[in-house]
């Protein structure tokens, strides 16, 4: 069985380097410039004091262990040192000097060391920071796109977004944007100290660079490939494993755990041999590094040592030449592996901003109806509507139902009944046609002022984890103890409640684990009630219910729907004998309407469905 969790979305190759995603990126250090300021401070003068160790060992050697070997060769530094003690009339005692010079050298390590704790700390801080504003404002569009948003994109997916692809933009804000700062410093800092020093051993030192730009040329190519095939197989993993999580009673109850194994194993070793592909690269481009290196520290050795045994060049400048290639490569190391994380974080921020930049068809207009008071009265005016073009789900419904009435909608299973809930809550908007609320289009309410006069309980009720109060108040201040004690009284609610450990206080695990469909079910009545809303949508609300439990629901309901505006939606026909009127859909049209007195004398579609349903006429 093939599965597809969007590989080929995830692996489609970017530019390497965008500067509108990167303006975009830069933008959220804004609120944090004072840190980021520091921060570049704090690296620069890191790589400052970097360049203090070689300077005092020439010094030290050129100065002070030179008379000593009897060389006359000083290097342009110890030289410029030499003449300005001169001219102050001080002659270098080598005890005193050599003391001074390791003072020098061990106070410049320790003022480093300080300096790199601070600017990390002080990065670390910067990125989670960063995170969190980056997950809030993905989240904060996740809760405003349209429910068919969702149907379309694999939930895995999206947490792949505010998860891993937040991760990789947080390793460019710590590791990445501003250290790089540093580096660059340092390598200036190093060129210009070296061909001071001496140009003709800078530029043999340098002689190696075509070769590491090559190989890192190569690195990149590669490294950047692997890398999306990395992230499309980590996306493909968590699509996987949300969904088949989710349907683990499915799996369980049809057998299905080795085919499912065998599914995953396909999934698992696809990013299995992405990573080792990586691994590979990785493998090759840093030994190669260190062996390129190690042929710049030889020719070093062999033209600079050939200088000073030609008393071209002291013996204070070699050491620190070769003190300053090792800091020089490993820069350059550095910024191929920054420009490995700019990659991660191009390619992440581009599906991060794709997600935040996600159209949202469905919104409130400018000048929105939000009225003091709503009624509840829902109109359809000739309303066709399709999920995919050309699969028209619903054609040419028209009906009305008044404020205060309580109209049922029946059907067989994909006639539509559910659409009519989603078009009223404005989850879609129509093709054709018009959805009202009290003889205003609902795309021009406001949608918080629409959604907020609808209460809606469904036969797959959705629980989050938290408290029983939780899901009634559903963080809603306005909800008072006395209403939340009130709506679970009113739906026979209160009696389980209190018997749970904590009452209200119980705690309920994800997606309401270990309460039973019933428990459920009464809770999110609850919830609907405590909202007090003016039209309430009863979607198969009462399927899963036992017959105890249904009795209990249908005596609050006939007076709590008193004066309230409801749609029920049932295939329990039991449920529905006593709305004011019945509408029968059928493959989308609607076909009937009536009392079910006079459904039943018609003879038609509603009649059939109740033979069905009790095996027998009724009269």
């Amino acid at each position: 069985m093939a599965h597809d969790f969007g590989e080929e979305e995830e692996i489609q190759p970017g530019r390497a380097y965008d500067s509108q995603l990167m303006y975009r990126l830069v933008g959220y250090l804004r609120p944090y410039r004072l840190h980021t300021i520091a921060a570049i401070g704090l690296i620069v003068l890191s790589s400052l004091l970097q360049l203090v160790g070689p300077l005092a060992t020439v010094i030290a050697l050129d100065l002070f262990v030179r008379p000593v070997a009897g060389s006359e060769v000083v290097s342009p530094v110890s030289r410029l040192l030499a003449e300005n003690l001169a001219r102050r009339g001080l002659e270098p005692d080598p005890a005193t000097g050599l003391a001074v010079v390791g003072m020098i050298y061990l106070g410049a390590l320790a003022l480093a060391f300080f300096v790199l704790v601070s600017q990390g700390y002080l990065m670390q801080i910067m990125g989670q920071r960063i995170m969190f504003d980056l997950r809030r404002d993905i989240f904060e569009r996740l809760q405003r796109l349209p429910v068919s948003f969702f149907d379309r994109t694999p939930v895995g997916r999206l947490l792949t977004r505010v998860t891993n692809d937040v991760d990789a933009l947080n390793e460019l804000f710590t590791a990445g944007l501003v250290s790089v700062f540093g580096d660059i410093v340092l390598l200036a800092g190093i060129v210009g100290v070296l061909f001071w020093l001496n140009w003709k051993l800078a530029l043999v030192t340098f002689a190696i660079l075509p070769a590491l730009a090559l190989l890192t040329l190569w690195f990149r190519v590669r490294a950047r490939q692997s890398y999306r095939e990395v992230r499309a197989k980590l996306a493909a993993i968590n699509s996987f494993l949300q969904e088949h999580i989710t349907g683990m009673s499915l799996i369980q109850l049809f057998n299905r755990e080795r085919s499912t194994l065998d599914a995953f194993d396909g999934v698992n070793d696809g990013h299995r041999a992405a990573n080792i592909r990586a691994i590979f690269y990785y493998a090759i481009y840093y030994p190669m590094v260190e062996l390129i290196t190690a042929m710049g520290v030889a020719l070093i050795l062999w033209y600079g040592g050939g200088r000073v045994m030609a008393d071209a060049l002291s013996i204070g400048a070699l050491v620190a030449f070769l003190q300053y290639a090792q800091r020089f490569y490993q820069p350059l190391s550095d910024l191929s592996e920054k420009y490995n994380i700019l990659q991660a974080a191009m390619a992440s921020s581009e599906r991060v901003f794709q997600l935040v930049d996600q159209h949202t068809e469905i919104h409130s207009p400018v000048d929105a109806h939000r009225p003091p008071k709503v009624a509840g009265g829902v109109e359809f005016d000739r309303v066709t509507f399709s999920y995919q073009p050309g699969e028209v789900v619903l054609r040419d419904i028209s009906f009305r139902v008044r404020a205060g009435e309580t109209v049922a909608v029946v059907g067989h299973t994909g006639a539509g009944k559910s659409t009519l809930a989603s078009l009223i809550q404005r989850f879609y908007d129509v093709d054709a046609g018009a959805v009202r609320v009290d003889g205003v289009d609902v795309r021009e309410w406001s949608l918080v002022s629409l959604r907020r006069a609808i209460g809606l309980v469904l036969q797959d009720v959705f629980l989050f984890s938290g408290t029983v109060e939780d899901n009634i108040r559903l963080g809603d201040s306005d909800i008072t103890d006395e209403r939340l004690r009130w709506a679970a009284r009113e739906v026979h609610a209160l009696e389980f409640i209190e018997r749970l450990p904590g009452s209200f206080d119980a705690p309920v695990r994800e997606r309401g684990a270990g309460l039973s469909l019933g428990q459920k079910q009464l809770i999110a009545f609850a919830r609907a009630l405590a909202f007090d809303p003016s039209l309430l949508i009863l979607d198969e609300a009462t399927a899963s219910i036992d017959t105890e439990t249904e009795q209990w629901i249908q005596l609050a309901l006939e007076r709590l729907l008193v004066d309230r505006t409801s749609l029920v939606i049932a295939h329990r026909l039991s449920t529905i004998q006593r709305a004011d009127r019945i509408l029968v859909l059928h493959k989308g049209e609607l076909r009937e309407q009536g009392t079910h007195r006079e459904l039943l004398e018609i003879g038609g579609i509603y009649s059939r469905l109740v033979e069905l349903q009790f095996g027998h006429k009724v009269a």
